[in-house]
């Protein structure tokens, strides 16, 4: 399905409201295309001045191609032979192009010395190599407030990662913190290709619109079935029609908001605990860990594991396939190949915990 069917197809299903569409225009004329172009425009005179005065003159080729080299470089030479009228008037008018695209591509080159574009060009392929390279990773689209805050988590916690972002001032903020980002927009099956969407494990939607984050939901799981996707969502409604569109997780950041902010003034010390596991800060994490294939835990009760006594960390939840979380599993409770454990405690024990079961 096209880009344009699947928009048509939203609306049609009621997922997307008859929201216009406004996608920022890309600056066609960068240095580098307009070097590009001064350069094109340069090959084509030269084969069309070549070509002209063979017809016109009925000089030779070489000749020709000699006298088109001279005139566009402006060497001053002179003339192989006497032109006839019509030559003359080709040459003059060879020559006034001439002018214009050498000045044209004399103020590119200049721009793209100036502006680093070329560095730009070097840093961009080196970064693009790195992506293609990446497998089961995370991309996170946009950079807002949000998306930040995204990849500041993902780098604390070591993850690879891609940022999907179209504004320049947030592309220069990427730029600056090194991270591996593709420029352009994030509904675009293109850049989702570019950011290798088709190997990764995770995206996160960030985008400011929830139109946007709608849209990119259904192009992604179009792409990658087994992606899973985090969405942002404003609105009370946009939960239903971001897992419409193929949403695993929807997250409303206003709602987390309010709820903390609430909590802080009623339970200040769970909040402070929260954001201590959360963080990590002062040794405390929270971890979620699979149970392999042969695991020596598997088959044993949380009590006959010994997870507590051997690790000292908690295990405040047992995930099981197909099956709701367990919060506060008894400790009676068998642990299975193939359940996720979530447990809290110190950091680098739950670092020795995660190396065990690998």
């Amino acid at each position: 399905m096209a880009p344009g069917e699947r928009m048509y197809f939203l609306i049609a299903q009621g997922i997307l409201p008859h929201y216009t569409f406004a996608m920022p225009i890309e600056n066609r004329f960068t240095p580098t295309k307009k070097l590009f172009l001064a350069v094109l425009t340069l090959i084509a005179l030269v084969i069309v001045g070549t070509i002209g005065l063979t017809i016109l003159e009925r000089m030779n080729p070489m000749d020709a191609l000699y006298m088109t080299i001279i005139t566009l470089s402006t060497v001053g030479f002179g003339e192989i032979s006497p032109l006839h009228p019509e030559g003359r008037v080709f040459i003059i008018i060879l020559i006034v192009v001439g002018v214009i695209g050498a000045t044209f591509g004399a103020s590119a080159l200049g721009q793209v010395i100036l502006e680093g574009e070329l560095r730009r060009i070097l840093g961009r392929r080196k970064m693009d190599k790195r992506i293609k390279k990446l497998s089961e990773h995370h991309i996170v689209a946009g950079f807002g407030r949000v998306g930040r805050q995204v990849a500041e988590e993902y780098v604390r916690q070591k993850v690879p990662f891609v940022v999907i972002e179209n504004d320049n001032a947030a592309i220069n903020t990427l730029d600056a913190a090194g991270y591996l980002y593709i420029a352009g927009q994030a509904t675009e099956d293109d850049v989702l290709l570019g950011a290798g969407l088709d190997r990764a494990r995770v995206l996160v939607s960030t985008l400011p619109s929830e139109a946007d984050n709608v849209y990119l939901a259904l192009t992604a799981r179009h792409i990658n079935a087994s992606l899973h996707i985090i969405a942002r969502a404003d609105q009370p409604d946009g939960e239903k029609k971001l897992r419409r569109a193929g949403a695993n997780t929807v997250v409303s950041p206003h709602v987390l908001g309010g709820t903390r902010m609430a909590m802080a003034s009623l339970r200040p010390n769970v909040v402070d605990f929260m954001q201590m596991a959360t963080l990590g800060d002062a040794g405390l994490g929270i971890e979620e860990l699979s149970v392999p294939e042969d695991c020596r835990f598997g088959g044993k009760t949380l009590v006959e594991s010994g997870i507590k006594a051997e690790y000292g960390v908690t295990v405040i939840g047992i995930k099981k396939p197909h099956q709701p979380i367990q919060i506060n599993p008894d400790p009676n409770a068998v642990i299975e190949q193939g359940d996720i454990l979530v447990l809290v405690g110190n950091s680098n024990r739950l670092q020795e915990l995660a190396a065990r079961l690998i």
